[in-house]
């Protein structure tokens, strides 16, 4: 068809593709999300690939989807959304036919994968992930108790960062490592940090006095 001949068609393609993929995983749309995008990168991929490599780059530009999935609900330290990110955007400039498809094709993915969050002001958000993952806040009432006696513990306790907190992040605290969150600030790995705040099962953390000298010296 003449209109897959023009470059901005991969713009179009590429961005309803990621906007829809994104936002299926954001909301519960019972897979319609899903079918919609998967239908647009499909023909994106079909239109200017041979069926080898249709097949490579779906896979890298799923991939990509999935790893800023586990990054957002799993990680959240930043470092596979940043690579699922750039397999997205590796795979359909890779496909494009020409450098301008390309750039087109690149602009899609950005501008899709940063709106999907509005589908969020609109449709019921998707709470899949809260019955595999820790939630941040576990309260008396609910009965963990224990659990909260043995993270309240830790207040005015010192321990080192095993990650950059941005804001989120891993600490050490008593040989033992725990997910934590800094103050709005960035805290480097190898920081040592102290414990100001527990809230249920989240810490909020922030620099030693020694930390934050030895920082203003080195500067």
């Amino acid at each position: 068809m003449a209109i897959f001949s023009m470059d901005w068609i991969g713009f179009i393609l590429t961005g309803f593709a990621t906007l829809f993929l994104i936002g299926e995983l954001l909301v519960n749309m019972r897979g319609f999300f899903g079918l919609l995008g998967l239908g647009f990168i499909t023909v994106y991929f079909t239109v200017y690939l041979e069926t080898g490599s249709f097949i490579i780059m779906l896979i890298i530009y799923l991939a990509g989807i999935l790893l800023i999935m586990v990054d957002g609900k799993l990680v959240n330290d930043g470092t596979l959304a940043t690579i699922g990110l750039a397999c997205m955007l590796l795979a359909v400039a890779l496909a494009a036919p020409n450098l301008f498809a390309g750039m087109y094709a690149v602009i899609g993915v950005l501008i899709g994968g940063f709106s999907s969050p509005l589908f969020l002001k609109v449709f019921k958000r998707r709470d899949m992930w809260s019955k595999i993952t820790l939630k941040d806040q576990l309260t008396k009432e609910k009965g963990y108790n224990s659990m909260n006696q043995s993270y309240e513990k830790l207040l005015e306790e010192q321990g080192v960062t095993l990650s950059d907190l941005r804001p989120v992040g891993t600490v050490r605290i008593n040989n033992k490592n725990y997910s934590a969150i800094s103050n709005a600030e960035w805290i480097s790995k190898g920081s040592d940090v102290k414990v100001i705040h527990v809230d249920g099962t989240k810490i909020l953390v922030e620099k030693t006095a020694e930390d934050q000298s030895e920082t203003h010296e080195s500067e």
